[in-house]
């Protein structure tokens, strides 16, 4: 066992899910963000001798590395891997056998894998071509946004996904770069916003490229439509008593996860077990800078 955890990353907020998620022995679980498979491993640890968990991730090439990840481990028989988006949560916990679960986790950041290893563009700090696709199958690309798209809808992404303030001026300094010459990698992304963002913002707490990047990571994925889809199916297949814990880690994903949760608990279908998001400590913080921006909400299903 002690090889996998080796291979996997301590993921954000581990104490506080669990905490939240309350395993006990032979409950099942869905996690609906596998990535590297760390709040699965340490849900499997809380719910032997029988207890499954459901990982569920986008990308095919992320779930294959998990696999062999786990292959010789005494935990195998008891995780279940399917590659799909989880805004076909049903679908997919139905077809694995899954109907009705003790727990659900979303954790929606990204995983360390994308931005270090997998070569697609995921971060500012490496000259990557611009997928951004967490599913490969999927035909839209950064790229094709970039150089396609008009400029009111680029524009539009940028203040509606990435709440960047310049979206007007990064736009227009996308379509004159594309003019010259298609819009091909990251670092030929880095050289237009440069030009597009006042000197004077450059150079703030916050990567003047995040941003934007975020904005083109969520347009291509279609992440904030897939997070509404998904969170009436986690509702119905908890069991009574069966929890639902979800990650977010900027103010658009979080903002719809608030609205949800309340509208529920109006509706008188769970209680909020948390009064205001939690986030992680100075410690985690400490060994994990990417987990700063993490909020965690928490309800129970009545």
């Amino acid at each position: 066992m002690s090889n996998v955890k080796s291979q996997i990353h301590i993921p954000v907020l581990q104490k506080e899910v669990l905490e939240y998620l309350n395993p006990k022995p032979n409950e099942s679980f869905i996690d609906c963000t596998f990535g590297g498979g760390g709040h699965a491993l340490a849900l499997l640890e809380k719910n032997g001798p029988q207890g499954m968990v459901l990982g569920i991730d986008a990308d095919p090439e992320l779930l294959k590395t998990a696999k062999d990840n786990i292959q010789n481990t005494e935990y195998k028989n008891r995780l279940v891997l399917s590659c799909g988006n989880f805004a076909n949560l049903k679908e997919i916990a139905g077809k694995e056998k899954f109907a009705k679960v003790s727990g659900i986790l979303f954790d929606l950041g990204m995983s360390s894998w994308h931005l270090e290893t997998s070569g697609r563009g995921f971060s500012f700090l490496k000259k990557e071509p611009l997928d951004m696709r967490y599913d490969t199958n999927n035909h839209l690309t950064a790229e094709k946004i970039l150089n396609y798209w008009s400029v009111s809808e680029i524009e539009k992404i940028l203040q509606e996904f990435g709440e960047e303030r310049f979206s007007q001026q990064i736009a227009q300094s996308i379509l004159e770069e594309r003019k010259l010459k298609p819009i091909k990698n990251t670092s030929q992304l880095i050289e237009i916003l440069k030009r597009a963002v006042p000197f004077r913002h450059q150079h703030q707490k916050l990567h003047f490229a995040t941003r934007t990047f975020q904005a083109l990571r969520i347009a291509v994925n279609d992440e904030l439509n897939s997070l509404k889809n998904a969170l009436p199916q986690a509702i119905e297949i908890l069991k009574p008593g069966g929890r639902l814990a979800l990650i977010s880690f900027h103010s658009l994903e979080d903002r719809i996860i608030k609205n949800f949760l309340k509208e529920k608990n109006k509706e008188n279908l769970i209680i909020i077990l948390t009064k205001k998001p939690v986030g992680p400590k100075n410690e985690e913080i400490k060994i994990n800078r990417r987990s700063r921006s993490a909020k965690l909400r928490a309800a129970e299903k009545l």
